[in-house]
């Protein structure tokens, strides 16, 4: 096979969780152990970073990889979904994996794995621990696919574990309860091995505690230990946050420049941070220069796409990922300290989720664009309609996610904005 048949054959043979949804999950490692074992368990070759949460894991390991790779260190990065390219799930030091890489490694594999029917999240997990191990990275950054005990990246030989934070999300799998959820996370604590928490809810820091306890794990809360101070945003073409970073009431880091401009993302710096300094005291050589020059270039390292990126102005187009109430909730947030004239709104979900939770976060002054985007677990934009109708939201339905945009870019005048979110498919195919 080409490298496109290769792809068709992962997005046509497999079940994919993000595509198709519950038929696609499974709930245990087996399948996981068995492809790694096929491999020559390639994961227990390589030194990971593995990063779980609801919110925010994604940007903290592009925040983390490229502070790595700046500091010269050979940094592979796992993340899942991709936007607009399978290879961006796999790279060393920004690169994406090899087309021939991939076609090579379906060639080698693809009969074994057939016997154990894998999924695509597997299949693909597999073929990013085995390329980091042939190419002998120094460092893997490995973002969960869901949850973390039952995640296939859970094999993998962890340096430092980290949690982002607990919100509901996956209830159907992870449990109905923020504790539920967090001790399903928290399954990525391994013995003896740090973990880090970035946001230190209560209600959910006794499970943390619990677990760290259990696995003799040193307990990090990394918002106790490092603060933002001095957060503003440069105004301009290129925007940019510029804030100071205070370890423990002192100066740390100032002047600090990160084009994330997502407010959330303070948060996730100071996350990212509290795992740079964990790997310094486990004997990395990292210096205040490579983390600002690492948070500086992160898009530029990375290719980190989709968290409040600005995809044009006059009118400003704005696209965000966030796709559960926790991310909602911080995208109108921020949507609100935005002068504009109008605000139209293209929006789309999945099946699987408590949409009525998310509708009700919604702006009501702004023009809705109801689409479904191009993937069987798209939830149908008529569907989307008719429940946002009933919450009071104004607007009209469309086939797919390019008309509803081409539409909200017609109506729309200079001193407008156009967001774009509510699945990170809906921003998959304005990019």
């Amino acid at each position: 096979m080409n490298y496109q048949q290769t792809i068709d054959y992962l997005f046509g043979q497999l079940p994919m969780f993000h595509r198709i949804g519950a038929s696609a999950y499974k709930a245990n490692l087996d399948n996981t152990i068995t492809i790694c074992k096929i491999l020559g368990n390639p994961e227990k070759k390589i030194k990971c970073i593995h990063i779980a949460g609801t919110n925010g894991k994604g940007s903290v390991s592009h925040l983390v990889a490229s502070v790595l790779q700046t500091a010269g260190y050979k940094a592979g990065l796992y993340t899942s979904p991709h936007l607009t390219d399978f290879r961006e799930r796999i790279r060393i030091n920004g690169q994406k994996i090899p087309k021939s890489k991939v076609v090579e490694f379906v060639s080698n594999f693809s009969k074994a794995f057939e016997a154990i029917q894998p999924s695509f999240f597997e299949y693909t997990f597999g073929m990013a621990v085995k390329y980091f191990a042939d190419e002998k990275v120094d460092v893997a950054v490995i973002e969960t696919g869901m949850g973390g005990r039952l995640d296939s990246t859970n094999v993998v030989n962890s340096i430092v574990t980290v949690i982002t934070n607990i919100g509901f999300d996956h209830t159907q799998y992870l449990g109905d309860s923020l504790e539920k959820i967090a001790l399903e996370k928290a399954g990525i604590f391994k013995n003896r091995i740090p973990a880090i928490i970035g946001q230190s809810q209560e209600s959910v820091l006794p499970v943390y505690i619990s677990k760290a306890k259990e696995t003799h794990s040193e307990l990090i809360l990394a918002d106790k230990i490092f603060k933002i101070s001095n957060a503003e945003k440069t105004k301009g073409r290129h925007n940019l946050y510029k804030i100071d970073i205070l370890k423990e009431g002192t100066l740390f880091l100032e002047n600090v420049k990160c084009p994330l401009t997502g407010n959330y993302q303070l948060k996730n710096i100071i996350t990212a941070i509290q795992v740079i300094e964990v790997l310094k005291g486990l004997q990395y050589t990292i210096q205040s220069e490579y983390i600002l020059e690492g948070i500086r270039n992160v898009i530029k390292n990375t290719g980190l796409k989709g968290r409040w990126q600005i995809l044009g102005r006059n009118p400003l187009i704005i696209c965000d990922t966030g796709h559960n109430a926790d991310g909602i909730k911080e995208v109108v947030a921020q949507l609100n300290e935005i002068q504009y004239k109008n605000l139209h709104i293209v929006i789309g979900f999945v099946k699987d989720k408590e949409i009525e939770s998310i509708i009700k976060l919604l702006p009501e002054n702004a023009v809705y664009y109801y689409c479904k985007a191009n993937i069987p677990r798209g939830l149908d934009q008529m569907e989307l309609l008719k429940s946002c109708k009933k919450m009071g939201l104004k607007g009209n339905a469309y086939k797919s996610v390019s008309e509803a945009f081409k539409t909200a870019k017609m109506n729309a005048d200079k001193n407008d904005l156009i967001f774009i979110g509510g699945s990170t498919f809906v921003v998959a195919e304005v990019l």
